[in-house]
């Protein structure tokens, strides 16, 4: 079973063995809290998996568009290089008649022809050359369409990816709404309380300067979202998921860093959380699947979950796997 099967199941599943309480008796908040935390945790590197995969489907149709406009090129050249051989089989004929070699010219596939033409010597060196010409485009438009034909079948199945995973992602936020739904607004607030805990203490020299210019433009950009709507799949400017915050943060900085939280641990010198400066990036958990930016004073501005806006946490607010700065 697949760790998103297993997570779903253990949501759907009884709690107690047979003559226990019935199942549809309201667990409790300790429960309740605990399969959220699951959902939330698996439906966010769910996240990233569908941010990598719409990533790479953006590099993938700017790819196909670039190939299909260079299979339009090429068609256009042979068209004008077969436009160009009927205009010479046109003035060979209003002069007594085409040469038989040069009406091979003007065929669909002119390959054979070239063997043919070494022995029998019936075309000009002129000729020659254009005929060859034709050939090679030829062979160039047909290689470039089976690229491009090759290009838009993986789009396609990558585009199938998305939308399962987009269904796999939406379909842990829904139960984990079920099981909020069944807490009560004090233990809602109470949980709240506890999702913005941790040592505040943790992180950072004591050094509040940022690294780099630019680390503290992304610094500016990121504190300037604080209450934007969490919304997965999300790089802003409105609304944001994690990796999309702290990507938009730093493109606003005219820095370039990967959309996935994975690609972002990646994305420069990793340094100790206790040498942590503002712009820096803190990667939690060991799958790597959230993020955030620190901003000092052992604090981060991330996006958390569905239904919170980006906001400031404590810096160890939950299993810090790297800090990056890029």
């Amino acid at each position: 079973m697949s760790v998103a099967a297993a997570g779903t199941a253990a949501v759907l599943a009884p709690t107690g063995p047979a003559g226990a309480a019935p199942a549809d008796d309201k667990p409790s908040a300790a429960t309740v809290n605990s399969r959220v935390d699951q959902l939330y945790e698996q439906a966010e590197s769910a996240t990233e998996k569908y941010n990598g995969a719409a990533e790479r489907t953006g590099k993938l149709r700017r790819q196909v568009e670039h190939a299909q406009d260079s299979v339009a090129r090429g068609q256009a050249e042979v068209n004008d290089m077969r436009d160009g051989l009927a205009s010479l089989a046109g003035a060979q004929y209003r002069e007594g008649g085409i040469d038989p070699a040069l009406a091979l010219m003007l065929t669909e596939n002119p390959d054979s022809y070239l063997d043919k033409a070494a022995t029998l010597d019936r075309v000009s060196s002129r000729q020659t050359l254009r005929l060859r010409q034709l050939q090679a485009a030829q062979r160039s438009l047909r290689q470039e369409r089976a690229e491009a034909a090759d290009k838009l079948d993986r789009l396609d199945s990558l585009q199938r990816s998305l939308k399962r995973q987009k269904k796999n992602v939406q379909k842990k936020l829904s139960a984990a709404q079920r099981l909020l739904n069944k807490l009560s607004p004090e233990e809602r607030a109470e949980r709240e309380r506890a999702a913005r805990g941790g040592d505040r203490s943790e992180g950072g020299s004591g050094d509040s300067r940022a690294s780099s210019g630019r680390a503290a433009a992304a610094v500016a950009a990121v504190e300037s979202a604080v209450g934007s709507p969490y919304a997965w799949g999300a790089a802003g400017p409105g609304t944001f998921d994690c990796s999309g915050l702290t990507q938009w943060a730093y493109g606003k900085a005219g820095t370039s860093i990967p959309r996935t939280s994975q690609g972002q641990r990646s994305a420069g010198r990793q340094v100790p959380l206790s040498e942590a400066r503002p712009g820096d990036l803190v990667v939690y958990r060991d799958d790597a699947s959230h993020v955030g930016m620190y901003t000092g004073n052992g604090q981060v501005v991330h996006a958390p979950y569905p239904g919170a806006q980006v906001r400031y946490d404590p810096v160890g607010m939950m299993p810090v796997s790297a800090v990056t700065r890029p």
